[in-house]
């Protein structure tokens, strides 16, 4: 699985959101500020090419379905994430956002409690 661009992976966002559907249907889910239609079907083609995303013609359009969960992608690279940023250390990661008070006590409570639960 191929990292993604700030530009695909913004475009997989919107389709993971819809589920399937066409351009069009992406570009008004898109978060703002959405590409012009253009700029987006050619990174939703480029998906496709990295295998993200297939494409499914009707009539003169085609219709994409991601191939990937999002949460599969998420999984894969914060895995690399933590590896290559906090020396394969979950504890350095939650550290950091603590000391730079990216994270309150409450939320680290919370963590702690899901942690203990098995909520994760």
């Amino acid at each position: 699985m191929e990292k993604l661009t700030q530009q695909e992976e913004a475009a997989m966002m919107a389709i993971w959101k819809a589920g399937k559907g066409f351009v069009k249907d992406f570009l008004e889910i898109h978060a703002a500020p959405a590409p012009p239609y253009t700029t987006l079907a050619s990174t939703i083609k480029n998906l496709e090419k990295k295998g993200y995303v297939a494409s499914h013609k009707i009539g003169n359009v085609y219709e994409y379905t991601p191939l990937i969960e999002e949460e599969s992608y998420k999984q894969k690279f914060m895995s690399g994430f933590v590896k290559d940023y906090f020396a394969n250390s979950y504890k350095e990661l939650v550290s950091f956002f603590a000391k730079e008070k990216k994270i309150s006590p409450d939320e680290l409570k919370e963590i702690i409690r899901m942690i203990e639960k098995g909520d994760n």
